[in-house]
């Protein structure tokens, strides 16, 4: 028995007159008595059945009988709708008239209904395999399948890499991030890791002569969730060439996303610059306060610390030299706005560790507003000059210490963004970040630390390290930024064996130290590494930005809830006694776990 002909996304008025098999979901019944309507979902579409007056009793006491998301097959003939034309479904020019309905089963009462009302996030993983039947999700997931094959396809075809595939059970190793570790039965007492990236693998895949390699690679890192990052696993474009300048890196990376761009231009995405332009970190956080940020609008943060080094404002004279700043972001056509408008902005800049914001309105060639009285009009038009703010502009300012200032005030950027519905979502704001400080002082750890990948080349190599201040020395290391969202860092790496041992004494990791956590590179590099270099795009945030989806959950077939769990398989799950002593494992379970 064949279940169908067509699916339920197939049918259309040239199909009028056609005796058909459909099968799938009932979606909606609704039994008028003189006749019925079923609405019959599949993977492809929805159909609308039309059970008639006439119909058999058989028929019509099984359709008493059905049930929303019950399977059925239904026989019958496709006719016109006529003036009853559904334009909002691709089948809506059409119906099919039911004279046989086969009920394969009749399902329980669903845990939540399938309709616009979301439940809890924790319900919807629960049972995800009911979830995942919204039209929404099924529609992302094809989205990811378009985005994989046309990069992957691409990268093959045009760019000539090549696709390997890496081991998934590996070497713990220092990479930024908790590992996953796996408890190896033969060898009692050590471990495998999860590989939080491949990113030693393909290094060694270039020490082995291959020119360009890439894969759909799965990642894995003990990491709290956050709306565009998975707690567990995700899956990143893991690239890596050989004999690469930074630019080519670039070029290639670029060139893809075009290609990518143009091969879903369906959704209607445009990018708002070709090539991507690059900002500097330096800049970055200067103008963005944010090492990501949304360039889809202006309202960059300026400095006026000079406006105030001689102020009788003394809440801005003290912050405008040494190590502090004063920060100003000129929101246009905000004059009229109220006071609440402003509030909400100082609670937002308050929430991210600053200690307040100030602000002026500049209304008829007068400035009024929570700081007027204490500046003088010299000021006033200095600020005027310097920020070229506009009849019905305001200014917003943020005094004190500059990473913090930086970093809240950007933060209030992007909130007075959403506000102001600034952020285009049709338009793909691409960036580049370049020039990021090979090392950075941690200050729980009182040292200094990578503050990238430790496998990133220094500028001025060997020399530098040597004869630089470590917080000066600037990195061959690179992010690449779409509307807000990191896609991606990589690096120009590190192939020399002296260079790598320089680099990390820096962040106090001796000799032995590095051969024994990375001796295999140490070794490859001694034996001829190229030079070489990639980057590695997440797969789950570029189908995001392409879904309008602001939540990666919602682009993952079965995502982790927030607490790292996966809630319709149960996992994480005990083991039994005997799994632990196979495995030579004791367990110490903290007390609160035990309550």
């Amino acid at each position: 028995m064949s279940y169908r002909t067509h699916n339920c996304g197939e049918l259309r008025l040239t199909d009028a007159g056609s005796r058909v098999k459909l099968a799938g979901w009932v979606k909606r019944v609704r039994d008028l008595g003189s006749m019925a309507f079923i609405a019959l979902r599949d993977h492809y579409g929805v159909t609308q059945v039309i059970v008639p007056s006439d119909a058999s009793e058989e028929l019509q006491a099984k359709v008493k009988q059905l049930k929303p998301e019950s399977i059925v097959m239904i026989e019958g003939t496709v006719r016109s709708r006529d003036k009853d034309i559904n334009p909002d479904m691709p089948t809506g020019e059409i119906e099919l008239l039911a004279d046989n309905l086969i009920i394969d089963s009749i399902v329980e009462d669903l845990p939540f209904p399938l309709n616009d009302i979301l439940p809890s996030e924790d319900l919807r993983l629960k049972y995800r395999f009911i979830d995942l039947r919204r039209e929404k999700l099924q529609a992302n997931l094809r989205l990811r399948s378009r985005v994989i094959y046309s990069l992957r396809k691409y990268l093959i075809e045009e760019q000539g890499f090549m696709e390997i595939q890496t081991p998934i059970l590996t070497v713990s190793s220092p990479e930024g991030a908790r590992d996953f570790v796996v408890p190896c039965r033969v060898h009692p007492g050590r471990f495998y890791a999860l590989p939080q990236a491949p990113q030693q693998y393909k290094q060694l895949l270039m020490c082995s002569g291959f020119d360009k390699y890439f894969q759909i690679a799965p990642c894995f890192r003990d990491e709290d969730a956050r709306a565009d990052r998975s707690p567990g696993e995700f899956y990143q474009l893991d690239m890596e060439m050989a004999f690469p300048t930074q630019d080519r890196v670039f070029e290639t990376i670029e060139k893809t996303f075009k290609h990518l761009n143009e091969e879903l231009s369906d959704l209607g995405k445009r990018m708002m610059e070709y090539p991507f332009p690059r900002i500097t970190f330096k800049d970055a956080m200067e103008k963005y306060g944010s090492d990501k940020p949304d360039i889809r609008f202006g309202m960059e943060m300026q400095e006026v610390s000079d406006i105030f080094v001689n102020s009788e404002f003394k809440a801005f004279a003290s912050n405008a030299t040494g190590p502090n700043c004063v920060k100003a972001i000129v929101a246009e056509n905000t004059a009229d706005r109220s006071r609440k408008f402003f509030d909400k902005a100082e609670a937002e800049v308050k929430k991210h560790g600053a200690r307040g914001l100030a602000y002026l309105k500049y209304k008829d060639g007068e400035f009024t507003g929570s700081i007027r009285k204490f500046l003088s009009d010299a000021e006033l038009d200095q600020l005027v000059k310097t920020l070229n703010v506009k009849e019905g502009d305001s200014i917003l300012l943020c005094a004190g210490e500059r990473n913090l200032v930086q970093k809240a005030f950007g933060k209030v950027r992007v909130y007075l963004a959403n506000v102001l519905e600034l952020l285009d979502k049709d338009l793909l704001a691409f960036c580049w970040i370049v020039d990021f400080p090979m090392f950075e002082y941690d200050e729980e750890e009182e040292k200094i630390d990578f503050s990238h990948n430790p496998f990133s080349m220094p500028q001025g190599g060997m020399d530098a390290l040597l004869n630089k201040d470590p917080l000066d020395i600037l990195a061959y290391q690179y992010d690449i930024v779409c509307n807000g969202y990191e896609l991606s860092s990589g690096a120009i790496r590190n192939h020399r064996p002296d260079i790598m041992y320089k680099a990390f004494e820096i962040v106090g990791y001796g000799k032995e130290v590095v051969d024994e956590q990375f001796g295999h590179m140490i070794s490859a590099f001694k034996f001829g590494a190229p030079p070489h270099g990639g980057l590695a795009p997440g797969v789950d945030r570029i189908v995001m930005i392409y879904a309008d989806e602001p939540n990666i959950r919602e682009v993952t077939a079965f995502p982790m809830n927030q607490k790292a769990q996966d809630l319709m398989m149960g996992a994480p799950s005990e083991i039994t006694q005997a799994q632990l002593d196979e495995l030579h494992l004791q367990l110490v379970v903290p007390e609160k776990e035990k309550a």
